[in-house]
This record gives C-alpha cells, structure tokens and sequence, in this order.
C-alpha cells in the first residue's frame, strides 16, 4: 500500500506542474492590459508603462515564468492589483470559510448518500425504493443557487432559526456552525442525491454476483452480506463520484458563496474577475488547482484501501 501510494504522490506532482503552467498561460492570454486595468482606462500612457515596467510584464514570457514559479515555491503569491495587500494573507483568511464549507457538504453526502442508496437497492420496486429515485432526480435538476434562496427563505426568514448570510466568527465555533448549516447542507443535499443514485446502482450489480450468493447459501446473516461483502465493493465507483462531487463542491461554492454573503474563494475570485485583477485572480486558479489534485490523490489512495485489486 506504500508503494502504491508513493507512486500515486510522485505522478500528482507533474500533474500539479502542468495545471500550474496553463494558469500562468491563460492569465496572460485575458484580453486587456494588467496595468490599466489597475490604473483605470483613463491612465497616462506614462503611467501604464511605468506600472509595467514595476510588475515586470515587459520582461520576456520565459523570464515571467521562471519568476512566478520561483514566488510559487517561496509561498508568495503576490500583491494585489487593487489593494496592494499580499494575496497569500487574503487566501489564508478565506480558505478556511471553503474547506469547511467543502467537508461539511461532503459529510452530508456521504453519511445520508450511502445509507440510503444502501437502503433502496435492498427494497428494489418497493415504495422506499421508488421515493428515494424520485429523491434523487429531484437533487440532480435542482441548482444549488435556487435551492440555497429556498433554504435560506424558510430557515431563516420564516422560521428564523438560522442566520441568512454571513460565515461567522471562526473562533466562535457555535456561531460559526450557525452560519455553516445553511450553505453545508444545500450543497450536501445535492451531493446525496448523486451519492444516492449511484450507491443503489453499484449495489443491485453486486447484489447478483456469485460471491453474494454463495455467502446467503452459507446462512450468513442479511447485515452480514450487505456491509461486509456487497458494499465494500459497490464502494469504489461510489468513491470515484465522491472525488468528482469534492471537486464539483469546491466549484460550486462560489455561487453558494454569493448567495449567502459568505466569506470563501469563490467570492473572492468572482471579484478578482470583476475587478480584472489579475495576480489575485492567478493566485486563487493556482489554489483551485492545488485542491483538485490534493482531492484526486486522496481519491486514488482510498481506491486502494477500498479494493486491493486497484494497487495491482
């Protein structure tokens, strides 16, 4: 399991080279210019080509990337082209608002996804089963923006029990769970509904493999069958989407944190892009970035934890 995981670690880092690569190239390619969206249009052409020449955006396209991967390796991920304030301290005040924001919308999905998928491919045709299919493609087509309004309308409007907006005061863990419910479970929610669907597919092919019913012919018990032999392997394509939705729930936050006025990367990269500013903007894509092959990595390690025949 060691080796497998080292070498999962080991091709993760060009992956993370080549992504980091094609942010820097894409930032450069954004019609318009870094200097006048920081000046403003009406900037003297003096002026832009002296914040230029300070940015180093004169210098040859080698000599930028060299520089910027040299401030990468350091942690410095520049200053800000709107308020001159360093990006890293931005990212490191926001970035917890998004990692909670993920795992709490991630431990909804998993801990009522499975059971019920679980749970509905055991009573296939039955009522359950059918309520839970209808659950679930009512999830699917639902946006997480609409279903965030929704929520926050009854939970917060009406009955008044949960606060609308805002993230909460990070060192005041019951305010800030107060404020983590409502955007954790709009996105957990969604995320049930596919965890939900896929559970009760992989188990119903599993539920007819000889292995399962040789072990009902030995007189094992139900529970048995169903959580020691037929879910450990309806397991690995449940964990293969759940890599995916982490993925999609670090992307989807930003529309949930524009709706519930929450403090994240989301909405800080919605305004570096209003803004048109570009460090910050590069410096938020590299985070992304990051993340996704971070989440990939753990994704392919618990492939292996799950079923050994992966590490092969």
């Amino acid at each position: 399991m060691i080796k497998y995981a080292l070498r999962r670690v080991l091709l993760t880092i060009p992956t993370l080279f080549a992504i980091v690569t094609i942010v820097f190239l894409v930032v450069r390619v954004i019609p318009g210019d870094p200097a006048v969206a920081a000046l403003g249009d009406y900037a003297s052409k003096q002026a832009v080509d002296a914040l230029r020449e300070k940015m180093g955006l004169n210098d040859p396209l080698g000599v930028q990337y060299l520089r910027f991967l040299g401030d990468l390796v350091r942690g410095d991920l520049g200053k800000s082209m709107i308020t001159g304030q360093p990006v890293r301290e931005q990212v490191l005040y926001v970035l917890p608002y998004s990692l909670e924001l993920a795992v709490f919308a991630v431990v909804v999905g998993m801990a009522f996804g499975i059971p019920l998928g679980v749970y509905t491919a055991v009573k296939r045709n039955a009522a359950v089963d059918h309520l839970g299919r209808v659950f679930s493609l009512t999830g699917l087509s639902v946006p997480a923006f609409y279903l965030g309004i929704l929520m926050m309308l009854l939970f917060a409007i009406k009955l008044r029990v949960l606060p609308a907006t805002g993230g909460g005061d990070l060192g005041d863990w019951e305010d800030n769970l107060r404020h983590l419910i409502l955007p954790g479970v709009t996105l957990g929610l969604i995320m049930t509904a596919s965890v939900t669907r896929l559970t009760r597919s992989a188990m119903l092919n599993v539920l007819n493999e000889d292995y399962i019913r040789t072990a009902r012919s030995k007189g094992l018990a139900q529970r048995v069958v169903i959580f020691r032999h037929a879910l450990r392997s309806a397991l690995v394509p449940v964990l293969s989407v759940i890599g995916i939705w982490i993925i999609g729930v670090i992307g989807s936050s930003v529309t949930t944190e524009m709706v519930f006025v929450r403090p994240g990367l989301g909405k800080m990269l919605v305004g570096a892009i209003l803004q048109r500013d570009y460090t910050t903007l590069q410096s938020i894509m590299v985070v992304y970035a990051t993340m996704v092959a971070g989440v990939n990595l753990l994704t392919d390690i618990t492939y292996g934890l799950a079923d050994p025949r992966v590490r092969y």
